[in-house]
C-alpha cells in the first residue's frame, strides 16, 4: 500500500493534489493499492470523489496523536509520500519506526533528512544542500498531467493568450496580469481555479476582449487553444511548456523565483517577477515564439510519473 499525503488549501493551493491525482492515475494502471492523505478541504474532497481517488482526511497539523501509526497498522502502508513542502522531523521518525519507505517531494523541512528517497524537481538548487539518503534532483522527476502527450503543437505567432495563476490565486496575481494586458491593449481567456476568491473584482475589471471561465475540466485541453500564457511558477508552466506552449511567469511565492528563472534559462517561458512587482515591459516583449515552443518540448517529457515510480520500485 503506497499513501500518497498531500496539503491542499486556498493558502497552498491545489498543485500538490492534482500531482496525486495523476501519480494516483498511474498506479491504478500498475495494480498498486494506495490511497490519498489530506487535510479537510471541500474542494480537495471534491477532485478526490469525482476521480474516483481513495482518501482519507487526516489532521496534519496534528503533532501529538500519532494519527501516522494508527493508519500505517489500519491500512498496511509500506511506502508513505509526502508532497506537502516542509515535513518535520517528528513525523518522519512516527513514520519510519514502524519500517515504512519515506518518500518525500521538494522538501525543505527537517523530515526530510529520514526519507529513503527525496525527490525534488522544483527545488533549485544542489542535492547536497537538500535532506534525504538518496536525494534525486531535476524536472525530470516531475510528476505532470498525462494528457501532454495528446496536446502538444508548435506555436509560431500570438493569436491567443489565457491566463492561469493557479487554483486558488492566494494573492489576487490574476487581477495584476489581466490590468497589464488591459494596459498593453491586449485580451486573454481568464481561468479562475476551483478556490479563486477574486471573481467580483475580475469581474469589474474585464471587457469583452477578456473570456472568463472557471475551473475548466482539462488544463491542458484548454491550453492547447492558445498560444502564449501567463502562469505561476509552480507546475503549470512545466505542463504548458511541454506541451508546447510559452509562458510569461509570475511568481506567487518567493521559492518559485528560481523556478521561473530556471524555465527562462530553458528557453521555454519568461520570467516577469514576483507578483509584488511584475515587470510589465516582459509583457509588451516580441517574443521568438517559434524557438520558445520548440524548446520546451524537446526539454520537458512530462515522463515524471513514470520516473519516480520506477525509483520507487527499484529501492524498495
Amino acid at each position: 500500500m503506497i499513501a500518497i499525503c498531500i496539503e491542499a488549501s486556498h493558502a497552498r493551493g491545489l498543485g500538490h493534489l492534482f500531482k496525486a491525482v495523476h501519480f494516483a492515475a498511474l498506479l491504478r494502471d500498475r495494480n498498486e493499492p494506495f490511497v490519498v492523505l489530506v487535510n479537510d478541504d471541500p474542494k480537495a474532497a471534491s477532485v478526490l470523489d469525482d476521480h474516483g481517488i481513495p482518501w482519507r482526511s487526516v489532521p496534519l497539523a496534528d503533532s501529538s496523536s500519532d494519527w501516522e501509526s494508527q493508519l500505517i497498522g489500519e491500512l498496511g502502508i509500506e511506502v508513505w509520500l509526502n508532497d506537502r513542502l516542509d515535513t518535520d522531523l517528528k513525523h518522519a521518525e512516527r513514520v519510519k519506526r514502524h519500517g515504512v519507505m519515506l518518500v518525500t517531494v521538494d522538501d525543505r523541512g527537517t523530515g526530510a533528512h529520514l526519507a529513503d528517497l527525496h525527490f525534488a524537481p522544483l527545488l533549485i538548487c544542489e542535492p547536497a544542500a537538500l535532506g534525504g539518503k538518496r536525494v534525486l534532483t531535476g524536472h525530470r522527476y516531475l510528476i505532470l498531467n498525462p494528457e501532454i502527450a495528446r496536446y502538444k503543437r508548435m506555436r509560431e505567432r500570438i493569436g491567443s493568450i489565457v491566463v492561469s495563476l493557479g487554483g486558488s490565486d492566494t494573492y489576487g496575481a490574476t487581477l495584476k496580469a489581466v490590468a497589464i494586458l488591459k494596459r498593453l491593449g491586449k485580451g486573454a481567456t481568464v481561468i479562475a481555479g476551483p478556490s479563486f476568491r477574486h471573481r467580483e473584482e475580475l469581474e469589474r475589471l474585464i471587457d469583452d476582449r477578456f473570456t472568463l471561465k472557471d475551473a475548466v475540466p482539462s488544463l491542458v485541453e484548454e491550453f492547447h487553444r492558445h498560444d502564449l500564457a501567463v502562469t505561476g511558477g509552480g507546475v503549470t508552466p512545466f505542463e504548458a511548456n511541454a506541451c508546447g506552449l510559452p509562458c510569461i511567469v509570475v511568481a506567487n511565492e518567493e521559492h518559485e523565483i528560481p523556478i521561473a528563472r530556471y524555465l527562462e534559462r530553458l528557453g521555454s517561458s519568461l520570467f516577469a517577477g514576483h507578483h509584488g512587482g511584475i515587470d510589465e515591459k516582459v509583457f509588451a516583449r516580441e517574443l521568438d515564439l517559434a524557438a520558445m515552443s520548440r524548446a520546451g518540448m524537446a526539454q520537458i517529457d512530462g515522463q515524471g510519473a513514470e520516473e519516480m515510480y520506477r525509483e520507487i520500485t527499484r529501492h524498495g
